[in-house]
């Protein structure tokens, strides 16, 4: 599902000073951050959770002082902390993966396996109970995916999904895989979807980050028990299509 073409050339001034401070800011605190998690990985899982959580707090300080990139969010209201749900946002670029750390409550997030290869930071996410997953697999991912996340609900941890698998262009929605709607289904926790519009600003595959004001929007929260997850997939697509469709 496209919902515009986001080929036309990008003709804005390139912020090579902020972009810059920013790269270097983050992967040196990166290294940092990354350390002291492996460091604390022998107490609670709090800490380290709350060293992570830090470091992207960081991260967004950084792109607001040194490219001007400020966000805001919409429908705050309807997140619980007490209660987890599965949050299902579409993808467009790093930043959604640094800034629902910091948004959102504690969490665990479905990513691919071979993030947690990287020295040292990559370690560092394979001990923040992450949900690690081998796309090539789609049979033993979604059992991981299954597993893991029924686990991780029931200690009190969000779960956050890009059923998207990868970033997308600006504007633009890929179809949805099934396994968070699935992982609803087997669980009955809520789903809240999310959409946004980082990818305007803080583009995919791009080294340069651009000002202005991300928006986040939160949207309903959707009752799980009882339904197909066909049905809560359709609906969680529908919604955050039409929604990127309102921002741009």
């Amino acid at each position: 599902m496209t919902q515009q073409n986001s080929s036309q050339p990008d003709n804005r001034p390139k912020n090579y000073i902020g972009s810059t401070l920013l790269f270097a800011g983050i992967f040196s605190t990166a290294t940092i951050a990354g350390l002291l998690i492996l460091l604390t990985t022998p107490l609670p899982f709090v800490i380290r959770y709350s060293i992570s959580k830090a470091w992207c707090t960081v991260v967004l300080w950084m792109s607001k002082v040194f490219c001007g990139l400020r966000y805001e969010v919409e429908g705050m209201e309807r997140i619980d902390p007490q209660h987890p749900a599965i949050v299902l946002s579409n993808h467009q670029s790093a930043w959604e993966t640094l800034a629902l750390r910091h948004i959102l409550p504690m969490q665990s997030v479905l990513l691919k396996r071979s993030l947690l290869m990287f020295p040292i930071w990559g370690w560092a996410l394979g001990v923040v109970k992450s949900i690690a997953i081998d796309r090539n697999n789609q049979r033993a991912a979604l059992r991981i995916l299954l597993e893991k996340g029924e686990t991780y609900l029931k200690q009190g941890l969000w779960i956050v999904i890009f059923p998207e698998g990868t970033r997308t262009a600006a504007g633009e929605i890929r179809k949805f895989s099934a396994g968070g709607a699935m992982l609803a289904q087997k669980t009955g926790f809520p789903v809240i979807p999310l959409a946004h519009n980082a990818g305007d600003f803080w583009p995919r595959y791009s080294f340069f980050k651009y000002p202005g004001v991300i928006k986040v929007k939160i949207g309903p929260i959707i009752d799980t028990k009882g339904r197909k997850a066909s049905d809560i997939n359709t609906e969680v697509e529908a919604w955050i299509a039409q929604t990127i469709k309102e921002m741009n």
